[in-house]
């Protein structure tokens, strides 16, 4: 499988996203909370692309191995295992009739420690982490509603510079639908998917897996 340029416009976006974030955290720097060892964002619950999830296993298969490669998998296994349950529970109090804007208020609170979080509160694949982590400190809008970091010192009702995520999401949308279509695969409508980030490192995304017909 040639990933290649799928990966580098991934990570021409995450330079652009990055850019963002150094800019306005330059101009607001008291508001900008982000420091070594803060982890807030690592107990966030967000979902990852398509593209996302192939970029962040592959460099997890590159830099994990032995104990440490089995230890966050086992983490990731039981951290998936708990997401699920969580979006069945999101999901019974939607078919039960409680509003879909309730229900996003309320798992927005709930927090889940990343399996990528070190014992000392650093990333271990920071180099590599996903655009939701990157952006997490500064403020940023989806679907009309703005977001902002609780530890932050941006005030409610007052006007920053925002980083709308739906254009940066559908950024992602689109590499990931033209890698769906440069593997061939069956499952046309996979770019579309979105995974938690331990499901990411626990997938084998084999040819069987992705849809990609073997020919000998």
């Amino acid at each position: 499988m040639d990933l290649t340029n799928a990966f580098s416009r991934y990570e021409a976006l995450v330079d652009q996203v990055g850019q963002v974030f150094n800019k306005v955290s330059s101009e607001f720097a008291e508001e900008v909370k982000c420091k070594p060892a803060c982890d807030d964002c690592c107990h966030a619950l967000f979902d990852l692309t398509f593209v996302e999830a192939l970029y962040i296993k592959s460099k997890f298969d590159d830099v994990f191995a032995g104990k440490a490669r089995f230890e966050i998998t086992e983490y990731a296994n039981k951290t998936d295992r708990a997401l699920a349950k969580m979006k069945k529970e999101a999901y019974k109090r939607h078919e039960a009739g409680e509003s879909d804007a309730a229900i996003i208020e309320a798992v927005s609170k709930m927090r889940v420690r990343c399996p990528l979080l070190g014992e000392e509160g650093t990333c271990q694949m920071y180099d590599y982490r996903p655009i939701a982590c990157r952006v997490y400190g500064i403020p940023t809008s989806a679907g009309g509603q703005g977001h902002t970091c609780g530890l932050s010192g941006f005030d409610e009702g007052k006007a920053y510079p925002t980083l709308n995520m739906d254009l940066v999401y559908n950024r992602l949308y689109a590499i990931s639908g033209d890698l769906v279509r440069e593997l061939n695969s069956k499952y046309t409508k996979m770019g579309r998917v979105l995974v938690p980030l331990s499901m990411a490192l626990i997938t084998d995304y084999n040819e069987e897996y992705l849809g990609i017909e073997v020919t000998s």
